[in-house]
């Protein structure tokens, strides 16, 4: 999604050093070795063990391309032991869950497929949405599906899940979404429908188990550190707590570190901002939309490195 836009805002060189932090199924990256030379590099960082298969794949083939399996908060991590202390001139995220996940029932991503309970990035780390549903308490349920899912009928959905665990836990997604279904109505789910009445439950299940949005704050933190002065961060978001907290990100670090009025500092010499904005979002364009309704939500936004 917004590949033509992410293309134009990170303005990738022969010999550019980039990254693109989601790698999926290779599309951004493929997009990006199309555009280098032969001494130009990008890093494929990916939590999902698939991903970074398709990734590994694709490097077999093609040396320019680095493969790693690593969330965002280990962004720095994984690109100086890749490329030492060479800045990025570049860094992609793409926030959300890839196509090929949610198709994959035994994922556990979707409320459209019968499968387990799981929606980890990574299957082999940390509890599965099953095991987080079966010992968070009703407070925390109401909590999460309310900040993440920005769900208005929260208490209702996690007394249900509480009575319902009660009797016998739930490790299906079906079960899940029938469950809900039940207390908040009806609902479609279908392109041009009514959002399935499950779709912000998910969201947020999928959210807390995967910890996004503090894997998206370190991954932008050290974003920042890796890049070279004048290097270029691009974020794809698909929902609003996380295009919040990006456009936050920029127009902090855009304005350099706060310092108390009280205090007799001269401003030559305070650290300047570490961020220029691109400018505003940018959002898709209606045949995008068209081709791929998922890409209705998709926003983009980008900051310079000073």
């Amino acid at each position: 999604m917004l590949l033509p836009e992410a293309l134009a805002a990170l303005r990738p060189g022969a010999d550019s050093l980039l990254v693109d932090c989601t790698f999926g199924r290779g599309g951004h990256s493929r997009a990006l070795l199309e555009r280098l030379g032969p001494s130009g590099r990008v890093l494929a960082m990916d939590r999902d063990p698939a991903a970074v298969a398709a990734a590994r794949a694709m490097a077999a083939a093609d040396p320019r391309l680095v493969a790693v399996q690593a969330p965002f908060a280990s962004l720095e991590e994984a690109f100086r032991a890749a490329f030492g202390e060479r800045g990025a001139d570049g860094v992609l995220f793409d926030l959300g869950v890839s196509s090929p996940q949610l198709a994959d029932p035994g994922r556990g991503f979707s409320f459209r497929h019968d499968g387990p309970l799981d929606m980890r990035m990574d299957p082999e780390g940390g509890d599965s949405a099953a095991d987080w549903l079966g010992t968070a308490s009703e407070g925390r349920l109401v909590e999460v599906l309310r900040r993440l899912g920005e769900e208005p009928r929260a208490k209702r959905i996690a007394r249900a899940i509480v009575e319902r665990r009660a009797r016998n836990p739930i490790r299906r997604t079906r079960e899940l979404a029938d469950l809900v279904a039940r207390v908040a109505g009806a609902g479609g789910g279908g392109a041009g429908r009514t959002p399935h009445p499950a779709t912000a439950t998910f969201r947020a299940l999928r959210m807390e188990v995967n910890q996004e949005l503090q894997q998206l704050e370190r991954g932008l933190e050290q974003a920042a550190r890796i890049l070279s002065k004048g290097g270029r961060m691009v974020v794809i978001s698909f929902h609003s707590l996380e295009d919040r907290m990006v456009k936050r990100f920029i127009r902090d670090h855009g304005r350099g570190p706060p310092v108390p009025r009280a205090l007799p500092v001269e401003a030559a010499r305070l650290p300047p901002p570490a961020f220029r904005s691109m400018g505003r979002a940018i959002r898709p364009g209606r045949e995008e939309v068209e081709r791929n309704p998922r890409a209705r939500s998709a926003c983009m936004r980008g900051g310079i490195r000073r």
